[in-house]
């Protein structure tokens, strides 16, 4: 039962641990390493992510440089965050690859609010079928007599206070995210 209980805790944060992953993905206006996480690149034949094969860093508030280890891989590189749906031009010098932020417009910036809800709005879907998934668990270990009715409701309870606490921190992360995008 308490194993239960910690295993539904457990999912939940990673739930939350996702979204906020997600939302690192989102470019706000200012560079941040972490837009390029999703990008592979046909290195030798072999998706690799370009954290993996360059020095990421930011050298002012909107601009990114990426330094790769191999200079030879620099035009794969490039052309790889051209494909991307990422929507920066990089700019090539032959030694380092440098991508320009740059300011949003207020339609753009209000997009990224809505695509930030959405992907609150799965994390809630995520903890809602964490809580339906414990609470078949608990229901299972009920109808096999290895819970009594009253430990069913108190299991029931403690999942639903974990369900609004974990719903709420999403609601807070989303809220934080909004004001970071709207931010001029």
């Amino acid at each position: 039962m308490k194993e239960v209980l910690t295993e539904t805790e457990e999912k939940m944060k990673k739930s939350i641990l996702r979204l906020e992953h997600d939302y690192a993905t989102i470019r706000a206006g200012r560079a941040n390493p972490s837009v390029l996480d999703k990008i592979q690149v046909d290195y030798y034949g072999v998706p690799t992510a370009i954290n993996q094969m360059a020095a990421i860093s930011v050298s002012e508030a909107r601009i990114l440089v990426i330094q790769p280890w191999d200079v030879s891989s620099l035009h794969d590189i490039e052309k790889a965050i051209l494909a991307s749906d990422l929507g920066i031009t990089p700019t090539n010098d032959g030694k380092v690859i440098r991508l320009v932020f740059p300011q949003l417009t207020e339609d753009r910036r209000k997009e990224l609010v809505k695509q930030a809800y959405k992907y609150a709005e799965g994390c809630k879907v995520s903890v809602r079928n964490i809580r339906r998934d414990a609470m078949d668990k608990f229901k299972a270990m009920k109808k096999d007599g290895e819970i009594t009715e009253d430990d069913l409701k108190d299991c029931e309870k403690q999942v639903q206070n974990a369900t609004d606490k974990y719903c709420k921190e999403v609601d807070s992360v989303a809220a934080k995210k909004e004001k970071e995008i709207m931010e001029i």
